[in-house]
């Protein structure tokens, strides 16, 4: 059984920001032609009637490639097969399972791309609001013929992850709800299990119990530990949603006492997970031992027959994210910007906060996280894509209302960003960096007037906010301010406080990334010193925090 997860719109090994093949500093490369190759090595070594191939989810958004192929030639309105659809299917997947980001473009989208596979597309647990059953298949049973021995059944269960509810929930409110990925196997692992010999399920939800949600929905959004010690019947789960990598891992089941094997391969076709079962026949199959490992994308060339059957697509987007679109007065770069205020997020946030501005009379405030610390814009000549690299995510702008009291303390989850150190360094990235995604800080932007506030990382999480103020003036708890924000942010997305109940008063889906190429397109020139400023700092006890950011 081999696996891949989170492709993320990774079709070959090329990072269309950089304009280049892509590899990083520990060489793992990218794409499902990479994945091909590895896919067929093992098909040769033991035979492709023994292999079955699987997804986790999180296929069609996280590229240039995927976003060309729903918003610039969107699939819904041409007769053209989506490009990780047409390799999929080249390759021969078995099934994959919905990842979140399927929904990212909406449910035309989502469906023709389902309709465009040659395989199902599983998701046990996301069901119709109108009937109460599932709204895409929810499990498939294969039967792997064996020469000189009986038939073996594989069921194969999908479920995906419960926070779409929140991150989709313009697309899906009122159609799909998604109920918990434990609740829904205790449901259908019975029925899979009474019709098979082998029963893995493809989940789309980390191992480590956590989530991002706090109690917007009652389900976690990683669990697959917990599935698999919880629900009695399953051999394997092959996990999803949550970008690391476990080669291999067992979870004793609570009920059975039996061992289940999990993996987890890395994102973006980086890794392919490799599960390999022993089962003997006596009466009916059973397994004796199972194992897994990883196999590395960089160890391989891309298969030249998926390269041949998709360049043509690949070329278009190439083409598309190279287009001049203006020109820059000088190099800016997002390279500092979880450290200091730098022009490149004051360009996105003004620009977040020039159009909520339109829909309020309000104060009007930005928020933005440092998406991209690779982005950099070069001084001359500038194309789509060194534009769209600020801001990397297919977010749309929602612009809400706060009280200072509410902001302070969405500022002060945001300075979770940070480790507490003794005094201002100098330190390394690391030594100040916590485990919080890069996406999950947001930083403050004043309109009209500036906010400004230092994040002083000597003090505890929760007391780090210090001079909070607006135009001079220290916030008061029961100012009201227009705050722009992402709609993952607004939906709940990082489980940030009063965001996601606070009223809206912006809300005109429009894809934040566009709003920055389409402002370039207009002005001609975008000149860094226009949005200069410094209205935020890290300090330590009232003294500037020193960061490196080299090597």
């Amino acid at each position: 059984m081999l696996g891949t997860t989170d492709l993320h719109g990774n079709l070959f090994n090329w990072d269309y920001y950089l304009d280049r093949e892509f590899d990083d500093f520990a060489h793992n490369d990218v794409g499902l032609a990479k994945i091909s190759t590895l896919v067929n090595a093992v098909r040769s070594d033991v035979g492709r009637h023994r292999t079955l191939l699987l997804d986790a989810g999180d296929t069609i958004q996280g590229t240039p490639l995927a976003y060309y192929y729903a918003k610039v030639e969107p699939i819904t309105t041409r007769m053209h097969v989506h490009p990780m659809a047409a390799a999929m299917n080249a390759i021969g997947y078995t099934a994959a399972v919905l990842g979140n980001h399927e929904f990212n473009y909406g449910l035309d989208v989502l469906r023709t791309f389902e309709r465009q596979l040659d395989f199902p597309l599983l998701g046990a647990n996301a069901v119709d609001v109108a009937t109460g059953q599932p709204a895409f298949q929810p499990y498939v049973i294969k039967t792997v013929w064996r020469t000189g021995g009986p038939p073996l059944r594989v069921g194969i269960l999908g479920l995906t992850n419960p926070g779409i509810a929140v991150w989709d929930r313009a697309h899906v409110e009122g159609v799909l709800t998604f109920p918990g990925l434990v609740e829904q196997a205790l449901h259908w692992v019975p029925e899979v299990r009474s019709k098979s010999d082998l029963v893995v399920v493809a989940a789309h939800s980390g191992a480590d119990l956590s989530s991002s949600l706090g109690d917007q929905v009652p389900f976690p959004e990683n669990c697959a530990a917990l599935l698999a010690e919880t629900v009695p019947g399953i051999d394997a789960v092959l996990v999803g949603h949550a970008h690391v990598e476990i080669p291999q891992r067992f979870v004793t089941n609570k009920v059975t006492g039996r061992p289940v094997l999990l993996t987890e391969p890395l994102f973006s076709g980086k890794r392919l997970s490799l599960m390999e079962f022993d089962l003997q026949h006596d009466h009916r199959w059973e397994l004796v031992a199972s194992r897994s490992s990883v196999l590395s994308s960089a160890s391989v060339d891309e298969d030249p027959r998926i390269v041949r059957l998709l360049r043509h697509d690949h070329s278009k987007v190439v083409d598309y994210v190279n287009a001049r679109i203006g020109t820059c007065a000088a190099a800016m770069s997002a390279a500092r910007s979880r450290f200091e205020d730098t022009p490149a997020l004051r360009f996105i946030n003004h620009l977040q906060a020039v159009e909520v501005a339109k829909s309020t009379s309000l104060p009007v405030l930005s928020l933005c996280a440092p998406f991209n610390r690779a982005a950099a814009i070069p001084a001359g000549e500038v194309s789509i894509r060194d534009v769209a690299g600020l801001y990397i995510f297919d977010n749309t702008l929602v612009g809400v209302r706060l009280t200072g009291a509410q902001l302070r303390d969405f500022l002060e989850e945001s300075a979770r960003y940070f480790l507490q150190v003794s005094g201002p360094g100098p330190f390394s990235a690391d030594e100040v960096s916590a485990d919080v995604p890069d996406y999950n800080f947001d930083i403050a932007y004043g309109l009209s007037a500036p906010l400004t506030y230092d994040i002083d990382i000597s003090q505890p999480v929760g007391s780090r906010i210090v001079g909070l103020a607006y135009d001079g003036v220290p916030v008061a708890d029961t100012f009201e301010f227009a705050v722009a924000v992402n709609n993952y942010r607004q939906a709940g997305g990082g489980d940030f406080p009063h965001i996601a109940s606070a009223p809206v008063l912006h809300n005109q889906h429009q894809e934040i990334r566009q709003l920055v190429i389409d402002w370039v397109k207009a002005a001609g020139v975008l000149n860094p010193a226009d949005f200069a400023g410094s209205d935020w700092r890290l300090v330590a006890g009232g003294s500037p925090v020193v960061v490196s950011t080299n090597g």
